[in-house]
């Protein structure tokens, strides 16, 4: 029996890989998962973005940090391997975890930043072809590369597939 790699992606960070592969990240609350699938190559992407932008942070260097960075990495990365178009994305959280003690003006982090990885998927002409974002609940992402299928579990909205 073959044992499928697992590659944990955590908070601000990307991987891409290819064929009978796992990329899974846990724990999305506020930030949000892009992932990126090539079907015709097996291959994909996937990123835990914790804030919309750089302008967010005293340090913008990590560019899987940040949705507007994020995106163009992980383009880079899969055009290493060979899937440079025909790329499709899937976006998984901003949630609003933590209901504030006063009405804020604006939307909330997690509105921030699927607003600001559906932009940078829009200028990079990636379609979105499925999304579990916003509510209230948290969630974690098994994305399968090789088949294209993700997984989203969350223990308040069960399992669901992307």
């Amino acid at each position: 029996m073959t044992t499928r790699e697992v590659i944990t992606v955590r908070v601000a960070d990307a991987a891409v890989a290819e064929g009978d592969r796992e990329l899974v990240t846990l724990g999305l609350g506020s930030c949000v998962a892009v992932v990126l699938h090539h079907a015709g190559r097996g291959a994909g992407g996937l990123a835990h973005v914790l804030l919309p932008d750089e302008t967010l942070a005293r340090d913008p260097a990590n560019r899987a940090k940040f949705a507007t960075t994020a995106v163009p990495l992980l383009l880079e990365r899969l055009a290493a391997l060979g899937a440079s178009t025909g790329v499709t994305a899937r976006l998984v959280g901003g949630a609003r975890m933590f209901a504030p003690p006063v009405p804020l003006a604006g939307i909330n982090m997690g509105e921030r930043n699927v607003v600001a990885a559906r932009d940078a998927l829009s200028r990079a002409a990636i379609p979105i072809v499925a999304e579990d974002t916003g509510g209230a609940h948290g969630r974690s992402v098994v994305f399968h590369v090789g088949t294209g299928r993700v997984t989203v579990r969350s223990l308040r909205a069960g399992d669901r597939a992307l």
